[in-house]
C-alpha cells in the first residue's frame, strides 16, 4: 500500500444568473469597455442582486451540483470549509450554514479567510488533514459574494470584481501518480496598507460615521497590489517548477488567481507558457477572490485528464501569497 494522498475527485460550482457587463458599468460610474478592458482584461462580471440571500448561497448550490454529479452520499463526508472573505454573518460561520443546508450529519465545519488565496491556503490544510489519515473525504469551497463590499462610485475597483462559488470533493488515496504533491505559501504581512476594508472589524466597529464615510468598501492602492501580485506569483510558481521539475513541456495548465489579466499574462511570460496552458476566465467572471480558481477549474473540468500536471497560484490582501502543485486525478471529459 503506498503513501496516502489527497485528490480531487469532482467539482461543482454556481455562478448567479445576473449579468453585469461594462456598458451597464459606464452608466453607473465614469468608466468605458475600453478602459476597464485594456487595464484589467474584464467584460462582464456575475452579480448575486437577490435580495436576502448572500454567499451561504451559492456555496451550497456549489457543493449540491458537486454532490450530484459526483453520486456522493452526504453522510461519508467527514469535513466542509468554506473560504470566503465575505461570509453571511460575523458568526456563525459560513460553512456551519451550508453544511445545515445540506444536511450533513457526520461532519464538522468552519471557514477559512486567507483573501483571494483562501482556496489555496485552506486545500493544503485539507490534504495534510487527508495525509494524516483521519479523514477521507471533505469538500471545499471557495465562494465570495464580493458586489456586498464593492463600492459602485468608485471607478478604480468597481469594475473588478463579481460573485460565484465552487466546490471540490477531496478524498484519500494510495494510488501512486495523482495527488497533492508539493506547496509553497508565504505571508508578507506588510499588504495592510494597500488592501483592506476599513471600518467593519473590531478596530473600527460600524458606526454612523463609517457608513456616512462609505468606509465598509474594499480599498485598493491599485499600482503596489499590482507590483506585488507579479513579483510573488510569478516567484512562487518558478520556485514550485523549478523543484519538481517541471517546465513548459510537462506542465498540462496553471491556474492562476483570476485578479488581472495582465497579471496573469506575466507568470505565463514568466513560466515560458503559452496562452492555451494558463486557465482564464477573468474576461466573463471578473475578480471572484477565492472561488476564482476552482471556478476555473469547475469551466475547464473537461479539459482535464488524469495524470495532467497543474499547478495553482494566487496573490492576495495581507499580503498573501503562494503556489501548490498537484497532478490531476481524473479524466474530465469523462463526467460530460
Amino acid at each position: 500500500m503506498g503513501k496516502t494522498k489527497a485528490i480531487i475527485t469532482g467539482i461543482g460550482g454556481y455562478l448567479p444568473d445576473y449579468v453585469l457587463n461594462n456598458e451597464e458599468l459606464s452608466r453607473m460610474v465614469d468608466t468605458d469597455d475600453e478602459w476597464i478592458t485594456t487595464r484589467v482584461g474584464i467584460k462582464e462580471r456575475r452579480i448575486l442582486k437577490e435580495e436576502g440571500l448572500g454567499t451561504s448561497y451559492m456555496a451550497r448550490k456549489a457543493a449540491r451540483q458537486l454532490l450530484d454529479s459526483t453520486g456522493t452520499d452526504p453522510d461519508t463526508i467527514d469535513a466542509l470549509f468554506v473560504a470566503t472573505t465575505t461570509q453571511d454573518y460575523r458568526f456563525p460561520s459560513t460553512a456551519s450554514v451550508v453544511l445545515g443546508k445540506l444536511g450533513l450529519k457526520n461532519a464538522f465545519a468552519f471557514d477559512l479567510s486567507a483573501a483571494c488565496c483562501g482556496f489555496l491556503y485552506a486545500f493544503d490544510i485539507v490534504a495534510r488533514m487527508i495525509e494524516s489519515g483521519a479523514y477521507r473525504k471533505v469538500i471545499l469551497i471557495g465562494a465570495e459574494k464580493m458586489s456586498s463590499m464593492t463600492d459602485y462610485k468608485d471607478r478604480a475597483t468597481c469594475p473588478l470584481f463579481g460573485d460565484g462559488a465552487a466546490a471540490v470533493l477531496i478524498e484519500a488515496t494510495e494510488e501512486e501518480g495523482i495527488g497533492y504533491m508539493d506547496s509553497y505559501l508565504r505571508t508578507d504581512g506588510k499588504g495592510l496598507p494597500y488592501l483592506h476594508m476599513k471600518a467593519g472589524g473590531s478596530v473600527c466597529p460600524a458606526s454612523h460615521f463609517t457608513v456616512d464615510h462609505r468606509l465598509h468598501y474594499i480599498y485598493q492602492e491599485g499600482r503596489t497590489v499590482f507590483r506585488y501580485a507579479v513579483t510573488n506569483m510569478s516567484e512562487d510558481c518558478a520556485l514550485i517548477a523549478e523543484r519538481n521539475n517541471l517546465n513548459k513541456e510537462n506542465i498540462a495548465f496553471v491556474v492562476p488567481h483570476q485578479a488581472n489579466l495582465r497579471i496573469i499574462e506575466a507568470v505565463a511570460k514568466r513560466l515560458d507558457l503559452p496562452e492555451e496552458q494558463v486557465l482564464v476566465n477573468i474576461e466573463h467572471i471578473g475578480n471572484t477572490s477565492a472561488a476564482s480558481i476552482p471556478l476555473a477549474l469547475w469551466e475547464n473540468e473537461k479539459r482535464l485528464k488524469k495524470g495532467d500536471n497543474i499547478i495553482l497560484t494566487a496573490f492576495g490582501a495581507g499580503f498573501v501569497h503562494g503556489a501548490s502543485y498537484l497532478k490531476w486525478a481524473y479524466n474530465g471529459a469523462d463526467r460530460a
